[in-house]
């Protein structure tokens, strides 16, 4: 997703994507991306997967310890996404996505020995206990909090920004969009496209909309000739077939959006009923390039 009208726009890498934060105030742009860096610092510390974190500490101690604030919220969010979606996003799946060849940060070598091929269930997410900011993980189990701590990190980024700097905000975190305080005027014009062959369209949402869009062709890998890809299925621990190049999701917060996104991807033929009975605005891409919307996508 990219902003196509004239705004002041800044942009790095980061967590194997493109950070872009955009203000209506070029003035904020500076202090603007000070605070994005610094939350998603934050973030990264919290929850890493590939680098020391605090829920690697947590997974090591096999017991239930006391966490921070931060990591009790993100937790609580993924948590809460796997409530939402009877189990299709679930963040047990760590050790699977490391066994699979996901177990550094992107871009993994394009071509590598084969992986056996072990159908079988996540740990689950039941067995997660959060209590405040008391968490217990149980021995042996690698929580991947993808699915959900990018989309809440853009959420933060942007309402602190906006905040603290009394500026329109715009955050994107490779697909996961959120923004905050007034957007310009006629509203955050952004271009909608997965992958560069994929079907485009041009969207306009208001002031403190989000939208996720989550793939099975981005963040993809090939072991032994089998190319696999980051959106596993709970039920399975494989990547989830590619019924669909990708769904995008409007909502008030990105971390919903992402939720929906990601568990339509599961769902994959079951998806377009169940985003209709959610009535939430939802662009899917078939495998074939088909687009089909639903729920008032936005014009």
């Amino acid at each position: 997703m990219t902003l196509v009208h004239d705004a002041t726009v800044a942009e790095w890498p980061v967590w194997s994507t493109t950070a872009r934060v955009v203000v209506t105030d070029p003035a904020a742009l500076a202090d603007a991306r000070f605070v994005v860096e610094s939350e998603l610092g934050e973030v990264e510390r919290a929850c890493s997967r590939f680098r020391p974190s605090e829920l690697a500490a947590v997974e090591a101690a096999g017991e239930e310890v006391e966490v921070s604030e931060l990591l009790a919220e993100l937790m609580g969010a993924a948590l809460e996404a796997a409530r939402r979606t009877g189990g299709d996003v679930d963040p047990t799946l760590g050790e699977a996505l490391a066994q699979l060849g996901y177990d550094r940060s992107l871009p993994l070598p394009a071509e590598g020995p084969a992986v056996p091929v072990e159908v079988r269930p996540a740990p689950g997410w039941q067995r997660i206990r959060l209590a405040g900011r008391r968490l217990f993980l149980p021995p042996g189990v690698r929580v991947d909090l993808g699915a959900t701590a990018k989309a809440l990190a853009a959420d933060r980024a942007a309402r602190h920004a906006a905040g603290r700097l009394g500026t329109g905000v715009l955050v994107e975190l490779g697909g996961d969009l959120a923004t905050a305080g007034a957007a310009p005027p006629g509203g955050w014009r952004i271009h909608v496209q997965d992958q560069p062959d994929d079907p485009a369209c041009t969207v306009v949402l208001p002031s403190g909309a989000a939208m996720a869009t989550s793939s099975t062709r981005s963040r993809s890998w090939s072991r032994g000739g089998r190319l696999l890809h980051h959106v596993l299925d709970p039920r399975t621990c494989q990547p989830v077939e590619r019924i669909w190049r990708s769904v995008t999701v409007v909502a008030d917060r990105c971390v919903d959006a992402n939720t929906c996104t990601t568990a339509a991807l599961v769902r994959g033929d079951d998806a377009f009923g169940w985003l209709r009975d959610l009535r939430v605005p939802a662009r899917l891409v078939a495998r074939d390039g088909e687009v089909r919307v639903l729920g008032g996508w936005p014009a």
